[in-house]
């Protein structure tokens, strides 16, 4: 059965002056392949009608340098077994990763208000592998203003 660990950041600000930004960048450990399996994403900041937006995201995998600009905050093993992730984790990244050969794993977008929680049935998550070298959950495009997030992504580990 695999591990399943949290990676999250709580009421921090995406400038609309960031244009893209990687809300979630994991790197897969050696030998450990893993599968993206629950996101949840909610503004704080968004509640009238004159701020309502939608916001397009992506799921991608296999960009070979990191981002930037974020921090890196320690998976949280949910299963409470005690055994360390063997992936590393950003948020928020302001410089998204780039280079290498990008695959779109999931692409959709969501209302700012609605928020965004979305969960994939046992094995059809988006995956990825020490050769894919990372998977990122990213924001195709820049805000209209400025909003407060939170979010989690669930990470199954082989």
């Amino acid at each position: 059965m695999p591990r399943v660990y949290t990676v999250s950041f709580a009421g921090t600000t995406v400038a609309a002056a960031s244009g893209d930004v990687d809300y979630f960048e994991i790197t897969p450990g050696d030998d450990k392949p893993l599968e993206i399996v629950g996101l949840v994403l909610a503004a704080t900041s968004e509640l009238g009608d004159a701020a309502d937006e939608w916001i397009s995201y992506q799921i991608l995998r296999g960009h070979t340098t990191s981002g930037s600009g974020g921090s890196a905050p320690t998976p949280v093993d949910v299963n409470l077994s005690g055994v360390a992730a063997g992936f590393t984790s950003e948020v928020l990244n302001t410089t998204v990763a780039s280079a290498g050969t990008a695959l779109i794993c999931h692409a959709d977008s969501y209302n700012v208000r609605a928020g965004l929680q979305i969960w994939w049935p046992d094995g059809c998550g988006p995956r990825a592998s020490q050769a894919n070298t990372t998977i990122v959950v990213r924001q195709m495009a820049a805000v209209t203003d400025d909003i407060t997030l939170t979010g989690t992504l669930y990470v199954a580990e082989a």
